[in-house]
């Protein structure tokens, strides 16, 4: 609780599935949660994702996906950011 009360920018970092391919990010959260509305980005393994107040914002995609991959595979609807990038793996 500490850490949602006290920060300015907070970033969740996950695996964009489950390990049966369902989407991690959803459009609620199911689990227990410590603050609502804290979280400013989301990173993934695929993807990497700004909250803003008008929706999700893809800023970045793995290698070899698609924004309509990574669409396929997230529960709410984003928008595609103007100057999308591919995630630099070096």
């Amino acid at each position: 609780m500490d850490i949602v009360g006290h920060v300015k920018h907070m970033i969740a970092m996950l695996t964009h599935t489950t390990k049966k391919g369902k989407p991690k990010v959803l459009k609620k959260c199911l689990l227990p949660v410590t603050g609502y509305g804290v979280v400013n980005m989301i990173v993934t393994d695929l993807a990497v994702m700004d909250v803003t107040p008008e929706g999700l914002v893809l800023r970045e995609v793995a290698p070899g996906y698609t924004p309509e991959e990574i669409q396929s595979l997230t529960e709410p609807t984003f928008i595609i950011s103007g100057d999308l990038k591919e995630i630099p793996l070096a």
